[in-house]
């Protein structure tokens, strides 16, 4: 647990809990508290540099919509006034809105930007395939400090279970062929057009399937783009893969090793060292799908792959 979401909760246990016994002690039982959502703070990454807005003490507190009906408005009137009453800085009006009374159903509906059955906790098909996979683990980060109801964490545990076998599936067959198609392909023929630009996003759009792919094949969700790389090298624990990828961003596009190179698909030039990396990043990634079962086949290129992934080999 980190310090901040130990901070928070001290607060809770100081401040909110007495007002919770005290004020509302027939739903004390029934509303769930903890701290989750936006914020680095909720994913344990807070530091220094990102206290400079949204950041203060404070707990989300989750009611069923029946209770936020009953007591949600004089709830959030005593709890606002308990957090102005204490001194702290920064406490802006977004971090208002991260935090404070809320329903359990617009807590995630917000997050996931689609409307969640809470009640029968479930997602269509349609609905996995349209989540931003960054979305999905802020919805399920930081800490519930209580929550004797269950609603809250019964739908958080849905998600935490991960995707559905055939949208795992789908997500990463698309991360292969943009793996494929970005790094093992377009950046080669960028290159030979000596057309830097495009090369360059071809690189970083590779660079982003490929974390996408780490994260796919140890069934986690990614956080918000700015984290990913921290969150990778804390789930990649020997460290292969990071480095790997650390290496790829810092490799210089260098147009002087395509000079005298004319563009064949089928051979590689491993003089331009943003070739070389990213055929040892296919490597591990061809290792993990073989790990998880997904493939029989070995091979480099990602594309090659697509369909087996997809369909199971069937």
């Amino acid at each position: 647990m980190t310090g901040v979401i130990d901070k928070n909760r001290r607060f809770y246990e100081k401040y909110v809990e007495p007002l919770l016994h005290s004020r509302y002690s027939e739903y004390e039982g029934r509303i769930a508290v903890g701290i989750a959502g936006e914020g680095s703070d909720c994913f344990g990454y807070d530091d220094e540099l990102s206290r400079d807005h949204d950041f203060g003490t404070g707990v989300c507190l989750w009611l069923t919509d029946e209770d936020m009906k009953a007591i949600g408005y004089q709830l959030s009137l005593d709890y606002n006034g308990l957090v102005d009453s204490e001194k702290r800085s920064y406490y802006t009006e977004r971090l208002r809105e991260r935090r404070g009374v809320m329903s359990i159903h617009d807590f995630y509906s917000n997050i996931l930007q689609t409307d969640c059955d809470i009640s029968s906790c479930s997602l269509t098909e349609q609905q996995w395939l349209t989540l931003d996979h960054s979305c999905l683990k802020t919805a399920v980060n930081g800490e519930v400090f209580r929550d004797d109801l269950g609603v809250f964490s019964s739908f958080r545990n849905y998600l935490l279970n991960y995707y559905p076998d055939s949208v795992w599936r789908t997500r990463i067959s698309e991360a292969l062929h943009l793996y494929a198609s970005s790094l093992q392909v377009n950046y080669a023929r960028c290159m030979s057009r000596s057309d830097i630009v495009s090369a360059t996003l071809c690189r970083s759009k590779g660079l982003e399937a490929a974390m996408d792919l780490f994260f796919l094949l140890k069934m986690e969700y990614p956080p918000y783009y700015k984290w990913t790389y921290r969150a990778l090298k804390d789930l990649d624990k020997d460290g292969e893969f990071s480095e790997k990828i650390m290496l790829l961003a810092k490799e210089s596009i260098r147009p002087e090793a395509w000079e005298s190179m004319k563009y064949n698909p089928n051979r590689l030039n491993y003089l331009d060292g943003v070739v070389s990396v990213s055929e040892e990043i296919a490597s591990c990634l061809e290792q993990m799908l073989l790990e998880c079962g997904l493939i029989k086949k070995c091979g480099r290129y990602m594309e090659l792959h697509v369909d087996e992934v997809l369909h199971g080999g069937d």
